[in-house]
Parts: structure tokens; C-alpha cells; sequence
């Protein structure tokens, strides 16, 4: 079963449908006895990450997240599900997970902001799993203001390009 974590403020039913499509066994939760009994988690992320985080810490989500990642389980962070992984976030100065090193910074002046639109994505690697069954000249649609800024590069799978380019 996959988890799709619950913190209140998130698209959890549109990655609900998509991985029910496909044919995976999903469940919605905001609980950390069902994140610690995935096979995987998905965090979906639509809103400020202070309040994101605030949510989590409440319900525990916190703990079970770093556990499910430290037992090596597959985990998908998605927009603002992947910029709480980071260590800090740079609106409203918050804490982040800390699960890699790096912050999660304002997309600099200069493009419109939001980022708002169909753009590639660019994998760094070979073989990587994620882009198996994905066409290298796909394109993947963004709404975000915010970027995600790892202090070691070894672990970016891809990258796209918006004034520069981010993960």
C-alpha cells in the first residue's frame, strides 16, 4: 500500500486517482501508523510551508516521515511535499524535515512569477527510475514561486530551467 499523506492542504486526491489509475493500492492518511505500514509515501504539497509544517508536527507526520525514509521505503515529495524534505524554508524562515541538506528559496526576480507552465525536465543520471516509462522530450506542467536549493549536488535527479535552472 502507498501512503498519500494528509496535512490538510494538498492535491491528495488528484495523485489519489493518478496512482489508482495505474493500479496501486493507496491509501489517504493522516496517520502515522499507516505511513509506518507503507510499502511507500507519497507527500503531495499545495500551500505554505510553515503552516504544512505546523500540521504535521500535530498529527506526528514528522516522525513518521523521517522513519519511513531512514527504513529506505520509496518516497515521492511532490512541489511542496518535496521543498518540506529540505532542511530550512526560506518563507516565513521555517524548519524544515531536514531529510537532505538544502533550503527552499524564492524564485529570484526576473521571470514572472509564479512559474506557471509546461516545461522539461532534464534527468542528470542515467537508468533513473522515476523517467523509465517517461519520453526524454516530455514536458510537465509547474505553478510555484519557490525552488528547492541543495547544498550537495550528488543527490539531484533532474532539473528544469526558469530564469536558471533549479530541482
Amino acid at each position: 500500500m502507498i501512503a498519500i499523506i494528509d496535512y490538510g492542504a494538498a492535491n491528495i486526491h488528484s495523485i489519489e486517482k493518478a496512482l489508482e489509475r495505474v493500479g496501486a493500492k493507496v491509501r489517504v492518511t493522516d496517520d502515522p501508523q499507516v505511513v509506518a505500514e507503507a510499502h511507500a509515501v507519497v507527500l503531495p504539497g499545495v500551500g505554505a510551508g510553515g503552516s504544512a509544517m505546523a500540521r504535521m508536527m500535530e498529527r506526528g507526520l514528522d516522525d513518521a516521515i523521517r522513519g519511513a525514509t531512514q527504513q529506505g521505503k520509496p518516497f515521492l515529495g511532490i512541489c511542496l511535499g518535496m521543498q518540506l524534505l529540505a532542511q530550512h524554508h526560506e518563507e516565513g524562515e521555517v524548519a524544515g524535515l531536514g531529510l537532505f541538506s538544502g533550503e527552499v528559496r524564492r524564485i529570484p526576480h526576473g521571470p514572472k512569477i509564479p512559474h506557471m507552465g509546461w516545461n522539461q525536465v532534464r534527468p542528470l543520471h542515467d537508468n533513473l527510475p522515476i523517467f523509465a516509462d517517461i519520453s526524454s522530450d516530455a514536458y510537465f506542467y509547474f505553478v510555484h514561486s519557490y525552488y528547492v536549493e541543495p547544498y550537495d549536488q550528488h543527490g539531484v535527479a533532474a532539473v528544469t530551467d526558469y530564469g536558471s535552472p533549479f530541482c
